[in-house]
């Protein structure tokens, strides 16, 4: 019997992939029917329902779902959960759609279609609610806000099938991991208890302090890096890829960490990203997720340790996977080491205060950076990186919100 937690909502892990001979006969059914074209966000969040990720739901949301999570974290049927998962349609196109058809949903990118859906419900919401209660802002400078109000203006519900991966297992290889196969490998190692630092940047000092804190109590940590969309300016997936694995093989005791990916876009949600975060960390197997400054923050939006505060907002038993809250934590000069805010008695101008946005800065405008705030063989392939890029395409890296103090 599997000593990890269960996957959400108490049951089995419920992937919507398709295989062997179904597989192949809903791609010849889909061939035939409407297709819509599906925003890289709805891609991935159609993938993540293929391999599992998002136990246990079975397709995008109803309207009742909808209001429900906007308004109380909580879908119709009373499961808990945070961010609505919603597909939508220009208003011409949702014309040709009733309720009853069934469509095929195809990347807007690639033009391959990712699944098949039954139309069940057709509806309009209030896209500023949304953006006000999930991202706590309606400005079209927060990426996620940006995100919504480009949508279609009509949102479709039901159940789908999903025909593929996106690609993401050829571009990403054994990095990228299903839910199965990081609960598989947890029991293979014999772990049970685990940790997920959630990272869409390379490992900074920070970072390696934060996740050695979870492997001094738990079993292993998994390094869970974000594969879909950023906004312009962050680091790719296979730089950050490359840049983790070095650090794990030079500064991390075998047998202590995973490194694996997942196939979403950044929300920018903030606290309720974290709780997202949890829930599909917990079908991923994961016993504890670290949580740190910020977490999945942009800007000055919230608060530092507003994503700490709201898992003891949630009621309880939303959630088996639970939050490791750590505080700031930076290197001291006179600790001579990392530390925290709890650990440290020093003064602020003893303290070098360490962010993914300062180190991308330093870099892209080729400043000289400390092996106190990144491990000089990280930094060798990040130079590399930031070395190739020619002037014309590079993006301008703003100091902004927490990540600038």
């Amino acid at each position: 019997m599997s000593t990890l937690v269960k996957p959400h909502g108490g049951g089995e892990l419920k992937p919507l992939l398709l295989e062997g001979d179904a597989l192949a006969a809903e791609q010849a059914r889909a061939a035939g029917l409407t297709k819509i074209s599906v925003s890289s966000r709805e891609a991935g969040d159609i993938i993540m329902m293929g391999i599992g990720g998002f136990t246990p739901l079975d397709g995008f949301m109803t309207h009742a779902d909808w209001e429900g999570v906007c308004d109380g974290m909580k879908m119709a049927n009373g499961l808990f959960w945070p961010i609505p998962i919603t597909l939508s349609a220009d208003e011409a196109v949702a014309r040709g759609i009733s309720e009853g058809n069934d469509i095929a949903l195809a990347d807007s990118e690639s033009g391959e279609i990712l699944a098949t859906m039954t139309v069940t419900e057709k509806y309009t919401i209030d896209k500023k609610h949304e953006c006000m209660m999930v991202y706590k802002t309606t400005e079209d400078e927060h990426p996620g806000v940006k995100m919504v109000m480009a949508q279609g203006d009509v949102n479709l519900a039901g159940p789908i099938k999903v025909l593929s991966q996106g690609g993401f297992p050829e571009a990403y290889g054994d990095q990228f991991m299903t839910p199965a196969q990081t609960r598989a490998e947890f029991e293979k190692r014999g772990w049970s208890e685990i940790a997920c630092f959630q990272t869409r940047n390379p490992m900074h000092r920070s970072h390696e302090y934060l996740a050695k804190i979870a492997i001094e109590t738990l079993d292993g940590v998994l390094i869970h890096s974000l594969l879909g969309k950023l906004k312009p300016g962050d680091i790719p997936a296979d730089v950050r890829s490359n840049a983790i694995g070095t650090l794990i093989d030079k500064y991390f005791a075998d047998n202590t960490v995973i490194q694996a990916g997942y196939p979403l876009d950044m929300r920018y949600a903030g606290p309720r990203e974290a709780l997202l975060h949890a829930v599909f960390r917990q079908n991923y197997g994961c016993s504890h997720q670290i949580v740190g400054r910020d977490h999945a923050g942009v800007g000055d939006y919230y608060g530092p340790f507003d994503a700490h505060h709201i898992f003891d907002e949630i009621p309880a038993g939303s959630l088996e996977t639970q939050p490791l809250k750590i505080d700031w934590t930076f290197w001291c000069n006179k600790c001579d080491g990392m530390a925290s805010m709890k650990t440290c008695p020093h003064e602020g101008g003893d303290r070098i205060l360490l962010s993914g946005t300062k180190l991308r800065k330093a870099l892209s405008e080729g400043e000289d950076v400390s092996d106190k705030f990144s491990r000089p063989e990280v930094l060798t392939i990040l130079r590399e990186y930031y070395g190739s890029i020619k002037d014309e395409d590079k993006v301008e890296i703003k100091m902004s919100g927490h990540s600038a103090k």
